[in-house]
């Protein structure tokens, strides 16, 4: 199982890899020795406070897990937060939709003494708040790109970002129905159920609907006790919120970093990356891959008349942001977590 697990793994990151050639490909083609000109002449110390920024966001995140796994087992550390969270960004990296880190998730919070049912509330309702945090700092980017006037509101851009909001504000309202109205939930299962054991899938419908019932009951136990503390649940909802204001961050000192403090400020920086992850989040590919890169240029190229300061700019964030995510979480998948 944990052989067939890694030759899975390998192949997610070999076809990450290929496309990772064919993105640079594309954006070195046209202007190579100048684009590596820019990224070379980078200043490192603010290079670095751009990477401190995105080690912020991962914080941010890790608090937020800690917090909503504290809740079912006190002697939950922050290390394993940590841990949990570097390794789900690996597995969100390298498979499309970002759909592979929440199994893993799961997978180890069991391993620190979480129920099945408990691990998965706690992981759709970290999912839940960063879905939050995503759609209000949309919000938060179109209103205020209403009133400065940045980027036009016609063309395929705004509905690619009219898209990808519609779809994460379907996303919360699906998984809030998910986790905390049982009749919806039980009335699938059954269905589901019923189905598979139409073509003999499932061998003891009576068995299988009793497990799933007591399953969907703990689930919903569960999620109540998550968010009984709302205030802690607004708090958790905060921190993510911060954790995204850090990353969108990121653009604007890898600017610094190039010598350039005027091409667009910090606010412009929050708005124009908001929009770039609305565009991305539904790209089915590793990383929303293409999607997020075509995103970036149209929209930071409003700021930036040099296309080769524009694509440098955009290579360094995608390394800072997504491949140095990649490095850290593999790396944390090859340390035996501490007890």
């Amino acid at each position: 199982m944990k052989k067939h697990q890694n030759i899975k793994n390998i192949m997610s990151v070999c076809a990450l890899f290929l496309l990772t050639i064919l993105v640079l490909y594309f954006s070195l083609k046209n202007d190579f020795s100048n684009i590596i000109s820019e990224i070379l002449s980078a200043n490192l110390f603010l290079i670095l406070i751009a990477f401190l920024f995105f080690m912020l966001y991962w914080l941010f995140k890790t608090i937020v897990i800690y917090n909503f796994a504290k809740k079912f087992n006190s002697k939950y550390k922050l290390r394993s937060a940590f841990r949990n969270q570097a390794i789900t960004q690996f597995f969100n990296a390298v498979t499309p939709f970002s759909t592979g880190g929440q199994p893993f998730q799961i997978y180890s919070l069991t391993k620190n003494k979480l129920t099945i049912s408990n691990a998965t509330n706690v992981v759709i309702e970290d999912f839940v708040v960063y879905q939050i945090s995503l759609v209000l700092l949309g919000i938060l980017a179109i209103i205020l790109n209403h009133i400065l006037n940045i980027f036009p509101y016609d063309g395929l851009l705004s509905k690619l970002v009219l898209l990808g909001f519609t779809i994460n504000t379907i996303v919360i309202i699906v998984l809030f129905i998910v986790a905390f109205f049982k009749k919806p939930n039980k009335f699938l299962v059954t269905k589901g159920i019923n189905i598979l054991s139409f073509f003999k899938i499932v061998k003891d419908k009576e068995k299988t609907l009793e497990k799933w019932n007591i399953y969907i009951n703990n689930f919903h136990e569960g999620a109540k006790i998550l968010v009984a503390n709302k205030k802690q649940f607004m708090l958790n909802i905060l921190f993510s919120f911060l954790g995204l204001v850090c990353l969108y961050m990121v653009p604007v000192w890898i600017l610094y970093s190039m010598g350039d403090f005027t091409s667009f400020n910090a606010l412009e920086s929050v708005i124009a990356s908001a929009y770039v992850m609305l565009i991305g989040s539904f790209v089915p590919l590793p990383g929303g891959t293409g999607g997020i890169e075509y995103g970036f240029l149209k929209f930071f190229g409003v700021f930036i008349v040099n296309d080769a300061k524009l694509r440098a700019l955009m290579l360094l964030w995608r390394f800072i942001t997504f491949y140095m995510g990649i490095v850290i979480g593999g790396i944390a998948l090859n340390i035996k977590e501490r007890k």
